[in-house]
């Protein structure tokens, strides 16, 4: 069987680098089914991810004090920084914790929750999950606090309607492997709202996806995130992208909003952070992995 690799040499997209980076992990579905009036209180999932897919009826969310959003049938709400909201049937509706609401386990990655009264029904597809790649984290702390994507009913996103249809699907009926089928989905799912935020919004030509875009800067972050433990300098990393030291320099530092030193610095103690946490990896070993 022939090994499929990529090779990032031959690729010049810094901004493609960092999505193909972004993985998924420790993910927890739910299928919610609401029946109206209803109201959910959810809570804040420090260093995790949420979303949201409206299956059937709608609803809104909203995000601490930030105006309320309405979500239709196959609209896709990403909550990236994990930030405490609410969902409900009708701005008055009353909240319940979503802690107190009873749950049928189904499997130990994906579950049921049931709650509301006799009125109109809405059916969740919901998802907490983690990410681990440093570089796909750093990515993430540039989103706003909510990306939503709807519009489904264009043509240039009917693979998106199929893709929500068969994870509609899926988490109803749930057949063996159902639950690692979702998940691959929605890593998908979620690559392709942060690419379509990033292809509309003015937001993403400005600050560190600006300089993912530049022709030298990007290519100098290109550098960094494939190699943190190279003896990086200002010096060399100029000489990478053909351009002064000084102009390099300043333009760097003007993009980024650090400089060189500052940023390496701060992406080591990163990796070095998610070493210790995820494989209790020992000091002196992180410290000559990453140059030190």
């Amino acid at each position: 069987m022939k090994t499929i690799t990529r090779n990032f040499d031959k690729v010049s997209d810094p901004l493609g680098e960092t999505l193909y980076h972004l993985r998924l992990n420790g993910s927890l579905y739910c299928r919610s089914v609401l029946t109206a009036p209803w109201g959910m209180k959810i809570p804040s999932f420090d260093g995790k991810m949420m979303f949201h897919i409206v299956i059937s009826g709608s609803c809104w969310l909203q995000v601490e004090k930030e105006k309320p959003v309405k979500l239709d049938r196959g609209s896709m709400v990403l909550v990236p920084h994990g930030l405490g909201h609410t969902i409900f049937s009708e701005p008055k509706a009353s909240l319940v914790d979503l802690f107190d609401i009873p749950v049928e386990k189904v499997s130990p990655r994906y579950e049921v929750i049931r709650t509301g009264g006799d009125g109109e029904l809405t059916e969740l597809t919901c998802c907490v999950f983690g990410f681990d790649h440093v570089t796909g984290r750093h990515l993430i702390d540039q989103l706003p606090q909510i990306m939503v994507l709807d519009g489904m009913g264009l043509e240039s996103d009917e693979w998106l309607q199929s893709t929500l249809r068969f994870i509609a699907l899926e988490s109803r009926i749930l057949k063996p492997g159902g639950d690692t089928i979702i998940t691959h989905l929605a890593d998908i799912l979620v690559i392709q709202a942060i690419r379509k935020w990033i292809n509309s919004a003015p937001e993403a030509n400005e600050g560190w996806f600006a300089a993912l875009r530049d022709k030298q800067v990007g290519k100098a972050l290109t550098a960094i995130h494939r190699e943190p433990e190279r003896h990086w300098t200002v010096d060399s990393l100029a000489k990478e992208v053909a351009m002064s030291r000084s102009a390099f320099s300043a333009k760097f530092s003007q993009m980024v909003g650090n400089s060189v030193k500052r940023y390496l610095t701060k992406l080591r103690m990163q990796i070095a952070r998610n070493n210790i946490e995820k494989h209790s990896t020992s000091l002196t070993v992180i410290a000559e992995q990453l140059g030190y």
